[in-house]
């Protein structure tokens, strides 16, 4: 399994971290969930962190079976419409997005 993580490195501008949220939830949350070949989405909002860590709003995982799943999706239309939402999602947030790609070893 492959994991592709988006880290929203920065942070949400005062007195709209409601409307970050729900705009993560209501907005870009359905389009992730059809990215072609996606086996689980998940969405982690900040709570608290280390005092020397740097700050980041947001985690988003995408699990696929494999790096040619994941590639597929990287090529879908639905990818390029998250990514012109997720710059509406910018105007209320100050940092920048980076991606890593990891391969998924259960522990359980």
């Amino acid at each position: 399994m492959i994991v592709r993580q988006a880290f929203f490195e920065g942070t949400i501008h005062a007195g709209r971290e409601a409307e970050f949220h729900a705009f993560v939830e209501r907005r870009l949350m359905p389009l992730w969930r059809l990215f072609p070949g996606v086996l689980d989405v998940r969405v982690l909002f900040a709570q608290t962190r280390d005092e020397s860590a740097p700050p980041f709003a947001l985690s988003l995982a995408m699990t696929f079976e494999n790096e040619e799943a994941l590639e597929a999706a990287l090529q879908a239309p639905v990818r390029f419409e998250s990514r012109a939402l997720t710059g509406e999602l910018m105007q209320m947030f100050d940092g920048h997005i980076h991606h890593h790609v990891f391969e998924l070893h259960s522990a359980l």
